[in-house]
């Protein structure tokens, strides 16, 4: 055994330094070395030795701890949209394609169909996520779409096993087994959130009167864990439950520097998850069925981007969608588990569960290649004008009015502004507003409102009045919060449908809201009057 680990660790730091001079990532390193590892000391499959697999899994434990630790509970309210409707989207919409083609086209059996669909609905959390953490562009709109929908596939993960486990076992009762796991998801929220409410802060507050740093790391590690621990005993996955215990933490003032602390056993234990996901490469099964793997793979990538392309792109812009999709076109490290448990169940057959691990894993090594060029490919694939138009240089006016959605109300507004001589700038991320707003030479910005970029860009901290006009009811009151933090409320100008939204957006301290349905009684114009933005 420390033969085995001495020979890992200097395999996988030789071929670090090699692949850090020709900029790729760490995560490659850690893979090829597992596929040594596998064809030096014959082990060919890491899932099945399940000491291995559970310290391997860990890595992704601590990655969605630290995660957690980004996203408190308010924040994920926030997301619930990336979470609960486009997350569900994705996985019904990706699982159900892949079943149907599977079982009508190719002529594959019904059950195997069905698991494989599941097992390709996943993607990478572990892989995404470590190398969005390490860019920052976590707290990019497209590392938000991504993290929203990687969540809502963790938490299928868990109904997922609980299918495999039926379809294993002719006795199961499906009811029972859905009745056994809502119970539980029922305790696990439950005692974690009231742990979190009460006796977190306190907790950590004695902890940090010992002056023990390892005191308090160790803190860390047990509540890591022991979350992870619990809510694998309640038949849920370890990482959801680091994931909760994560977010719990963010509501207290302790969460910087848990994450500092954390971030070494989390870099380490993913270095060995990577190299187990390395040992399950099996050459002879990728040359045997070379072309099966090869077309399998790019059917999967080209599906997965479609699909995420399409459920991404009511809300979001162009290029953040291609971004997302480009994110999440691989398949994931619980597919690799799921497989796993169906091929020892005897649900999936040798030729397919070879087939599928061999994809998977290619899947995943292109991922951070992908990652890396996210932007050149989205050049490629998106038009470069309209890539100009969303980077647009910082505008060097002041006393401006913003305009904010360039729909009927907004160029109304605008029309107003030109007619008084007023200066303004428009920002819309429909393709088609936006080019007949070019055609007609408005001085419009191709971007999504709430984007930090795009508001700093059009210098949003300078304007004079910022005119929220956007249909969304959602999207507004994410907007309107966002542009707290750049401007005085009481510049804010807010336009709803009804007055049912009113007091929401009253709620974040915007005074000046003005309902559509009552505008035939005023001019247009007199929301820009000096008179109307001073009062």
């Amino acid at each position: 055994m420390l033969t085995f680990i001495v020979f890992a660790l200097f395999t996988s730091l030789v071929l670090n330094i090699i692949l850090k001079k020709v900029q790729l990532p760490t995560i490659i390193g850690y893979i090829i070395t597992g596929t040594v590892i596998a064809y030096v000391f014959g082990i060919h499959s890491a899932v099945n030795n399940h000491d291995l697999q559970e310290v391997a899994e860990f890595g992704v434990v601590f990655l969605m701890f630290t995660i957690g630790l980004e996203f408190s509970i308010s924040h994920l309210k926030k997301m619930k949209n990336e979470v609960f409707l486009t997350g569900s989207l994705q996985i019904v919409l990706t699982a159900l394609t892949v079943y149907l083609l599977a079982y009508y086209l190719f002529g594959i059996e019904q059950q195997i169909s069905f698991i494989l669909s599941l097992a390709i609905a996943l993607s990478s959390t572990a892989i995404v996520l470590k190398t969005f953490n390490e860019t920052g562009e976590i707290n990019k709109r497209y590392g938000q779409r991504s993290l929203g929908i990687l969540i809502m596939q963790d938490i299928a993960v868990i109904p997922i096993l609980l299918v495999i486990g039926f379809l294993s076992s002719s006795n199961s009762d499906i009811g029972s087994l859905l009745i056994r796991m809502l119970i539980s998801a029922v305790v696990l929220l439950t005692l974690l959130w009231l742990i979190g409410k009460y006796l977190l802060e306190p907790f950590f507050d004695e902890i940090i009167k010992t002056n023990s740093d390892e005191l308090f790391v160790g803190t860390i590690l047990f509540l890591a864990i022991g979350a992870s621990y619990f809510a694998h005993v309640l038949g849920f996955s370890y990482s959801l439950g680091a994931f909760i215990a994560g977010t719990l933490i963010a509501e207290t003032k302790y969460k910087h520097q848990a994450e500092a602390d954390l971030i070494p056993f989390r870099d380490l234990l993913l270095g060995v998850f990577f190299i187990t996901v390395g040992m399950q490469i099996r050459f002879d099964i990728i040359f045997e069925y070379i072309h099966i793997v090869v077309m399998l793979l790019a059917a999967i990538m080209v599906l997965k981007f479609l699909i995420v392309f399409a459920v991404t792109s009511f809300s979001e812009s162009k290029r953040v969608s291609i971004k997302t999709a480009l994110s999440l076109v691989q398949v994931g490290e619980f597919s690799l588990a799921l497989l796993e448990l169906a091929r020892s169940s005897g649900l999936v057959g040798p030729p397919y569960g070879q087939v599928m691990i061999a994809t998977i894993v290619l899947s995943m090594i292109l991922t951070p290649i992908i990652l890396k060029n996210l932007s050149m490919i989205t050049d490629f694939i998106a038009r470069k004008d309209e890539e100009k138009e969303f980077h647009v240089e910082s505008m060097n006016v002041k006393d401006h009015t913003v305009i904010l959605g360039f729909g009927e109300f907004g160029r109304n507004i605008a029309k107003s502004l030109r007619d008084s001589g007023q200066i303004y700038v428009a920002v819309d991320n429909n393709i088609e507003t936006y080019q007949r707003a070019r055609k007609d030479k408005e001085p419009i910005v191709f971007g999504n409102a709430t984007s930090k970029e795009i508001l700093k860009s059009i210098n949003i901290s300078h304007a004079k009045n910022i005119i929220v006009a956007i249909d969304n009811p959602k999207k507004l009151y994410n907007v309107c919060e966002i542009l707290k933090r750049y401007v005085d409320t009481h510049k804010i100008i807010v336009k709803i449908h009804t007055s049912a939204g009113k007091e929401a957006i009253r709620e974040l301290g915007i005074k000046k809201i003005v309902i559509e349905n009552e505008l035939a009684s005023n001019s247009v114009s007199e929301l820009i009057m000096p008179s109307f933005a001073n009062s």
